[in-house]
């Protein structure tokens, strides 16, 4: 089906895809009907002493901790003629009990990420780095902690980060590793409303008034391209490359085709990041922007991204290492990555652009490495694997009604000039056949009976 094709289903008012009062893409895009699920597992260390001995860490997963996910687009604005639209992406996370595997109470024991953190940040710094030990030393404060589900997500009062705070007022003396992001948004973004070009549905124009990003070190890299994940445009063919950009990874990414699928009686294709997405420069040169600082390249599979993360040292993943160096699930007593656990899918009607079904698996870890100016580090070097998530949409009921109206008749819209022509052939072979059946002319007969008596 052609773009022309398509617009003519626009006036039937069926499929709009443009981000416009009345559509029904627009309503999808402000509110999106299909519940959303956020699981985060947690990476329970279970030999804290052998560690800081030198063997390697031994996990046990437990999860998943279930949230129910709402995430409206507010502060809706049409700008440019309505070619553009300007909005914050609001979430907001509500347990959900009877989906976990136990209350957001259950105990924990990870790195000490504040620790880390500021011991970084000051390693530099002489009297700062002298008080950071004094404090640790005094009260037994280690590189492992042991502090709930919800304090670890959504935020608990440091004691070190408090005291700190006498040589860094503005420091927060809170830390939770989605602090702050619980009923809030990651910035203002403008998106194209495809208005101009269906392909540009929903794609992203500025994100916190940028048009690029500052972290890496290449231009290519710092780049803001495609949708934010949630929306496609319309007529998506298998050897289309989407490309999509993730606050939480700092970087823009993208998808390929993988297979057919079937959601819910609804055809779809199935697109994935390969794994040269997050692949070594030696894999794939244009990621070298991704080594930060400079030179600084980790292996395939993993991500640096305390850049955009206040300088704490956190390293993404695939959970359990999927896709990454074989060293860094060694490393780790514990992974065991499998594709269909642990690998990001979009299901996507080729048709319409709408997600059928999405799957985004990520993992944070905490790069730890000995820092000299402090005593109590006692580790060389560690990548320890700490939060596994899993954010699931599948399209519901209702919209999936709608979408086979839409599909139903698109494909008898599309089939009809196929069906004219068949018709006629079918007509046309009736008329010869008749024709033939027809008496044969007197004279035609006289010709032929000289040849018929012999």
């Amino acid at each position: 089906m052609n773009y022309d094709t398509l617009c003519c289903f626009r006036s039937h008012g069926y499929l709009e895809v443009v981000l416009k009062n009345g559509t029904m893409a627009f309503e999808a895009w402000e509110n999106p009907p299909a519940p959303i699920y956020m699981q985060f597992y947690f990476f329970n260390l279970t030999n804290p002493m052998e560690v800081l001995d030198g063997d390697r860490p031994a996990v046990v997963e437990i999860g998943p901790y279930t949230y129910r996910e709402y995430r409206p687009m507010e502060q809706v604005n049409f700008q440019d003629n309505g070619t553009k639209v300007s909005a914050v992406n609001t979430k907001t996370y509500i347990f959900q009990p009877n989906m976990s595997r136990g209350p957001e109470s259950d105990l924990i024991r990870t790195v000490n990420i504040p620790a880390m953190t500021v011991m970084e940040k000051f390693k530099d710094n002489f009297i700062v780095a002298n008080v950071i030990s004094s404090y640790m030393t005094g009260t037994d404060q280690g590189l492992f902690v042991t502090h709930t589900v919800g304090e670890l997500l959504w935020g608990y009062e440091d004691g070190l980060l408090k005291a700190l705070k006498t040589f860094q007022p503005d420091l927060d003396d809170v830390f939770g590793l989605f602090y702050k992001t619980n009923a809030s948004n990651d910035g203002e973004y403008v998106f194209f409303s495809g208005q101009e070009n269906y392909k540009d549905f929903a794609r992203v124009d500025t994100w916190n008034s940028q048009s690029s990003l500052d972290w890496w070190t290449s231009d290519e890299c710092n780049m803001i391209n495609g949708t934010n994940g949630a929306f496609f445009h319309s007529v998506i063919t298998k050897n289309e490359t989407l490309y999509m950009f993730s606050s939480d990874l700092c970087r823009s990414l993208y998808a390929v085709y993988e297979e057919d699928v079937n959601v819910k009686g609804i055809p779809g294709y199935r697109f994935s990041p390969p794994s040269e997405v997050f692949a070594n420069l030696t894999v794939n040169p244009a990621n070298a922007g991704f080594c930060v600082p400079a030179g600084n390249c980790l292996g395939s599979g993993v991500l640096n991204v305390s850049g955009c993360k206040q300088g704490a040292p956190i390293i993404m993943s695939s959970p359990h290492f999927y896709q990454a160096d074989e060293k860094y699930v060694q490393d780790v007593f514990g992974m065991n990555p499998e594709k269909e656990q642990h690998q990001t899918t979009i299901d996507i009607n080729p048709l319409t652009g709408i997600v059928l079904q999405a799957a985004k698996r990520l993992q944070v870890n905490v790069y730890v490495e000995k820092i000299p100016s402090f005593s109590v580090m006692r580790i060389s070097v560690i990548n320890l694997a700490l939060l596994p998530s899993s954010q699931s949409v599948l399209i519901d009921d209702e919209s999936v009604a709608k979408l086979k109206a839409i599909v139903t008749e698109q494909n008898v819209v599309v089939n009809i000039p196929f069906m004219l022509i068949g018709l006629g052939i079918i007509l046309g072979g009736i008329f010869m056949f008749l024709m033939c059946r027809q008496k044969v002319p007197e004279s035609t007969a006289a010709e032929r009976q000289p040849l018929l008596s012999s």
